[in-house]
């Protein structure tokens, strides 16, 4: 097994990195992970490696590690500027096809983006599935003991949903107000029409939907 080994301010050390993937079909994560022997780690494989899903996923490889001088790597860090209009060329992988296009920083940032969030969605699905199905056994949803309530709740639960119930009504509801008209008018004025033109039923409740509405009768008083 090689290792890879550098001079840091004078010390050399031994680098090495070691790449694992979890299980292709829950997780498909891949990790790697750059240790030194500075800090007492053998050189070449880390034992207790754990994915974020809580498997331990399974090495791929053991390789040297090249990590430049601490000075380099500060001057790199002075010198590097973030421009979110450069132009950068990349490889992408779509239904089979290889292509390199070539797009502004920020527009790969918002792609890189949006798909980590269409992964974690699909990391959410897949873990309600697996919730799912883990209850789909005898001694719980197959159970003749257990109830059709308690199985549509867990599912509700596994699923983040409420279940809602619609319910319609109508009603009547009396008003009174007030308006100025110009007083050449007032001969002519049809308040109901007027009313109808410009009242309006509406509810503070995002849960409560109002359809038709009329003025039944109005009058002056």
């Amino acid at each position: 097994m090689s290792v890879g080994s550098c001079i840091i301010l004078g010390m050399t050390e031994t680098w090495t990195k070691n790449t694992y993937a979890c299980d292709p079909d829950e997780c498909d994560t891949l990790i790697e992970v750059t240790s030194s022997d500075k800090f007492g780690f053998p050189s070449g494989s880390i034992h207790n490696v754990k994915c974020p899903c809580g498997r331990t996923p399974n090495l791929l490889s053991v390789e040297p590690a090249t990590i430049g001088p601490t000075i380099e790597r500060k001057q790199m860090e002075e010198t590097t500027t973030y421009d979110a209009n450069v132009l950068v060329t990349y490889k992408k992988i779509e239904n089979g096809e290889v292509s390199y296009p070539t797009i502004k920083v920020n527009e790969l940032e918002w792609e890189l983006d949006s798909y980590r969030k269409q992964t974690q969605r699909l990391n959410n699905i897949q873990s309600q599935v697996n919730q799912i199905i883990d209850n789909m056994t005898e001694d719980y949803w197959y159970n003749p003991n257990t109830d059709k309530e308690t199985v549509l709740s867990d599912i509700c639960e596994i699923l983040g949903h409420t279940p809602k119930k619609t319910i319609r009504f109508s009603g009547r509801m009396t008003f009174e107000g007030e308006l100025d008209i110009d007083l050449a008018d007032a001969e002519d004025f049809d308040l109901e029409e007027h009313l109808a033109d410009i009242l309006t039923l509406d509810s503070y409740n995002g849960d409560v939907e109002i359809g038709n509405y009329s003025i039944d009768w109005v009058q002056e008083d």
